[in-house]
């Protein structure tokens, strides 16, 4: 592939290859006109029920979900049709979509509407003793749900959500810990149904009152020209240094991440002109492709929009929004600092030039055409930051998008725009919509049979016994027993999340691990809010993960490079990102609001973790100020361990154990001796 700017085709191909959740189905322009105004409608529903009605939450969870599950078999077709397939009229189909699709449409509105339409005293006499009606409208929702989660994510969640609902139904067969009494058809639809604990739960909750809002806001301040002004305002910043499309890269998908929630999205949208600027300084295909990628898995930790996951952590909580915000900031930070570390040393070691200033955009030029975009973003942070309502706060920025759009006087607003961007934002929600519903049949089996706990003793087991091991070893005994059981059991917990997070949406992977996982975090005594986020990152690591590292592959795509060598080098660039989490569940103070913040505490986290994400970086890169050979960069790795948990005395051993490096890295230098 060529150096140059892949075409809106091309680029809309590739994200459609590698992103199920943007693999629409191709539709003839009747039936495609219909579905645009479907989802114009679920946007201006919403924007309508949270800002200005007041509707009943099991009402408006109903309405979301029969938009998401209606929609989604008419977006999805049942397989998945091959890149670049054009509609055709087939027999039993309408303008491609086929007549039994819609009929499953309109069956399933009508299974997600039934419960919520009832007077809400009739849906409280019936808890627990479910009539016939709802047994057979609840296992129809419940099949539609499984069904139009695997059209739109793959298959892989729905398989686990089956593999927990026959858990819940033959419990009394499973083994050890794990053994419960079992449940009948009844008692599972009930709880899964006629609740608020299942498919009507909390994530489907959060997506209907804030996740939809805010990813519609994104989509109205990319179109109004935001995230253009984020990519123009990185080149100003970063296209200048060593290395700089790659440095450019980090700072735009650092902006680009602070309106939008998706890995994917965020390497498209900023990869389609990084990407090719990287490779004509220099940088490999692979390796441009993987910073790319790695720096837009911060989309879904940057505040203030991030990704679905916060919001949901927001009801799980019973916090405000402002809070989760202000624990994510210095995390995404140090994110970025990791990347940008590793390509930084990387462009040293290639000697790697910046871009010229006839290559930069110029910043007056770029301020004076788009200044106006930042006003609808500057109202939703002030709104927060203000105490208001997560939904409140997006509704009023949407309001100011559709106001700035109209008045910019370049690129403007029409209504034609208006009405494509409700539709556009829409049909981003579907995905994830069907995604949290299936997470909600999980999260329900879990509540009923008690799991959570289960899973959590297991996990704390499995650790001591490990621990066990290492606390009598001789130099490892330097640590107490509880300080490896406490390590050894995030450990796992941090695999699962990898491990789980392979095919398996962000979202969907930090749902189900908080659920499982919360008895564990519960013993070991973290904090929730920490344990959360320990969760929420390590789930996001997964889209950087090898096999399945989607973002790495759709920027290998762009890149014209080798998908597995480009998620290889996009885990290696995202390494530091997996020190974080343990960072700060060795000192809360990283996330600001946790117990026991003090600035003393914060500071010296702080700077210990940079100086681990540093010591790290260049272990990986194989390079400081000359090349390392390789028994140094070992040495340097196992010194950032020391970082982890960060204090005064574990710094100042860690900056001594690095000295000697140094030293041999400044008579390198002098000498001009070749590593070996």
């Amino acid at each position: 592939m060529s150096d140059q700017q892949l075409t809106a085709a091309e680029l809309e191909e590739i994200e459609r290859k590698f992103d199920p959740e943007t693999a629409f189905r191709p539709t003839g322009p009747k039936i495609a006109m219909l579905i645009t105004a479907i989802l114009a409608a679920m946007s201006i529903y919403h924007f309508y029920a949270s800002g200005f009605a007041l509707v009943r939450e099991l009402l408006h969870r109903g309405i979301h979900l029969s938009f998401v599950l209606g929609l989604g078999f008419l977006l999805f077709s049942w397989r998945r049709a091959p890149v670049g397939t054009q509609w055709q009229d087939q027999k039993f189909s309408i303008n491609g979509v086929a007549i039994l699709d819609i009929v499953f449409s309109v069956l399933a509105v009508g299974a997600a509407l039934y419960l919520p339409l009832l007077p809400p005293e009739i849906v409280s006499e019936r808890v627990g003793n479910p009539s016939q009606s709802d047994i057979f409208m609840g296992t129809a929702l419940l099949i539609i749900t499984l069904e139009v989660a695997r059209r739109s994510i793959g298959a892989t969640l729905p398989i686990i959500a089956l593999i927990f609902i026959l858990f819940a139904i033959f419990g009394q067969y499973a083994p050890g810990a794990l053994k419960h009494g079992g449940s009948s058809w009844l008692g599972l639809i009930n709880h899964l149904y006629m609740t608020n604990q299942g498919i009507y739960g909390i994530a489907i909750g959060a997506m209907a009152k804030y996740v939809f809002l805010f990813i519609l806001f994104g989509a109205l301040a990319t179109r109004i020209g935001l995230g253009q002004l984020f990519i123009d305002l990185a080149s100003v910043i970063a296209g200048r240094y060593s290395g700089g499309p790659a440095k450019v890269a980090i700072c735009a998908s650092a902006f680009m991440g602070s309106i939008s929630g998706s890995s994917i999205a965020n390497t498209v949208t900023t990869g389609s002109l990084t990407i090719p600027a990287m490779k004509k300084v220099g940088y490999p295909p692979h390796f441009a492709g993987a910073v790319e990628a790695t720096a837009s898995t911060g989309g879904q930790i940057t505040p203030p929009v991030m990704g679905a996951a916060a919001f949901i952590m927001v009801d799980f909580l019973n916090i405000p929004l402002r809070d989760v915000l202000a624990a994510a900031l210095f995390p995404a930070l140090l994110h970025y600092f990791g990347i940008f570390i590793m390509v930084h040393l990387e462009a040293k070691k290639l000697g790697l030039r910046g871009l010229t200033a006839e290559e930069l955009p110029k910043a007056a030029l770029v301020l004076r055409e788009h200044w106006l975009a930042v006003i609808p973003l500057g109202i939703l942070i002030y709104m927060i930051l203000s105490g208001r309502t997560p939904d409140f706060a997006a509704v009023y920025a949407i309001i100011a998008c559709v106001v700035v759009g109209f008045l910019k006087p370049n690129n403007r607003l029409t209504i034609p725009d208006l009405w494509d961007s409700l539709a556009k934002g829409a049909r981003g929600t579907i995905a994830v919509g069907a995604a949290a519903a299936c997470v909600g049949i999980i999260i329900g089996v879990v509540t009923l049979t008690g799991s959570g706990f289960r899973v959590g003793a297991i996990v704390i087991q499995t650790a001591n016994d490990i621990a066990g091991f290492f606390s009598v070893l001789p130099l490892f005994n330097y640590f107490a027993f509880e300080q490896w059981s406490l390590f050894f059991s995030l450990l796992l917990v941090a695999l699962a999340c990898i491990v789980m997070g392979a095919g398996v949406p962000t979202t969907a992977t930090y749902l189900i691990l908080v659920s499982v996982t919360a008895g564990a975090f519960q013993i070991l005594d973290v904090e929730p809010l920490v344990a959360h986020f320990f969760v929420f990152y390590y789930g996001v690591l997964a889209d950087i993960t090898p096999p399945v590292a989607l973002a790495a592959y759709a920027a290998a795509g762009i890149a014209g490079s080798n998908p597995f060598k480009t998620g290889n080098t996009a885990f290696r660039l995202g390494i530091a990102k997996a020190l974080v989490p343990f960072v700060f569940v060795y000192s809360p103070a990283l996330l600001l609001v946790a117990n026991g913040f003090t600035w003393w505490l914060f500071t010296v986290t702080l700077v210990g973790a940079m100086l681990g994400i540093a010591a790290l970086g260049v272990a990986f890169s194989g390079y400081l100020i000359a090349p390392l050979r390789m028994w140094e960069r070992w040495w340097v790795a196992l010194v950032s361990l020391l970082f982890i948990a960060p204090g005064l005395t574990t710094m100042g051993v860690g900056l001594v154990l690095l000295v000697p490096i140094l030293a041999l890295q400044l008579n390198r230098v002098r000498t001009a001796t070749p590593a070996q």
